[in-house]
């Protein structure tokens, strides 16, 4: 999931419509409480990825009560069309609910700021796009249409981009899939300018030639670049892409006879950002360069839609609330949920718990121990060999 800076909360809870008739049941399909009804779940479909807070969701649709909108997404939770988040009380829509939702009467006139079709229904997902290596990236929600359109004609406005969020929750994947000409910085605490603006490297036959880095190749030929955990880069050394991100277009490289180099149309670029990664430091000289922020979140729709069992979603969705809160210190993420479907598919269900719980640093062990074995009521300990 992406959502612009700050963070949107998200969805999740309300009744479940009568078979057939696509009304509510329980009394909810007429009246006012059906009206308020349809407004709520209407308002959680379009918001599928997003844990959103009672008022949040009061506010939103212009209820008159919050107490009125929480009984229904009370309803909503025990019908199995949303799950409730506790402490404080959230919802988000399942995909149970969004198929209910879907057979709703447009009775209610609907809130749509985002991720609206236009035609009264919700969009469907577009088609995967595929990486440079050859997997597929599955397009996310983002403002009013998706991430992969969004950072395309962020590029055509020249709007600077940094993505920021957890390991593992796609935003190198989404980069290259809105991007076939990327070029990449893969940044650490040991970058150097020339990782930038290039070097001379030797030649055979002796001797050394000058070869420009990604960031000159990038300018000249209008290409795309991700500099990923740029935060992890020292900022002296980031202060390199300053002059070509501004309105001189232009580096120079001292190290080639103080050559000047000039962006040509095309040119851009995105930065990658994992907030509480040891060494990371989002310095306001960075941060001001990119006009927007994005947060990217694990896409919890499509992990089911992936084939990760709706309990071990769960577990993840109460570990990265326990993340935020800063309860734990690690929850898994889309990276870690794809990698437990692969291991379930090889050695089976129960090796890919004690796998997910294994991979978890030592500190947030027990914590995903815990949550996975309240979800899947299954017993678990980390994946390990036995003794000779």
């Amino acid at each position: 999931m992406t959502t612009p800076h700050p963070p949107a909360g998200s969805p999740q809870n309300d009744p479940a419509p009568a078979s057939g008739a696509g009304t509510p049941a329980t009394g909810a399909g007429s009246g006012r409480s059906g009206y308020l009804y349809r407004k709520v779940a209407l308002h959680l479909a379009d918001y599928p990825d997003q844990i959103l807070k009672v008022g949040e969701i009061t506010r939103a649709i212009g209820a008159p009560s919050s107490g009125a909108v929480f009984e229904a997404l009370k309803k909503m939770a025990a019908a199995g069309h949303a799950t409730h988040h506790r402490n404080p009380h959230r919802f988000q829509i399942t995909q149970a609910g969004i198929d209910a939702a879907g057979a709703l009467p447009p009775a209610a006139p609907r809130t749509r700021s985002s991720g609206s079709s236009g035609g009264g229904g919700r969009q469907s997902r577009p088609a995967p796009v595929p990486r440079p290596n050859g997997t597929l990236y599955h397009p996310r929600r983002l403002g009013k249409g998706w991430d992969v359109e969004e950072l395309r004609r962020l590029r055509t406005q020249q709007v600077p981009v940094l993505l920021y969020g957890p390991p593992g929750t796609g935003k190198t994947a989404m980069v290259e899939a809105a991007f076939p000409d990327l070029l990449t910085v893969a940044g650490t605490g040991d970058t150097v300018v020339d990782d930038f603006l290039g070097s001379y490297n030797p030649v055979p036959g002796g001797g050394y030639e000058f070869v420009h880095g990604p960031l000159v190749t990038a300018m000249r030929q209008g290409r795309v670049l991700l500099v990923d955990d740029a935060t992890l880069i020292p900022p002296r050394v980031l202060a390199v892409l300053y002059p070509a991100m501004d309105g001189r277009g232009t580096v120079t490289i001292p190290a080639h006879g103080n050559e000047t180099v000039q962006a040509v149309d095309g040119f851009y670029i995105v930065a990658g950002h994992n907030p509480g990664v040891h060494g990371a430091v989002l310095t306001e000289a960075l941060a001001s360069r990119f006009t927007v922020h994005l947060h990217v979140t694990t896409d919890w729709d499509l992990a089911r839609q992936l084939g990760v069992p709706k309990p071990v979603v769960a577990a993840a969705i109460d570990l990265n609330a326990d993340l935020a809160a800063g309860t734990t210190v690690w929850a898994p993420q889309l990276r870690e949920l794809l990698g437990f479907v692969t291991v379930r598919d090889q050695l089976g269900m129960s090796a890919a718990l004690a796998n997910l719980a294994g991979i978890a640093p030592q500190d947030a062990r027990d914590d995903v121990t815990a949550a996975l074995s309240r979800h899947t009521g299954t017993p678990i300990t980390a994946l390990a060999l036995g003794k000779r």
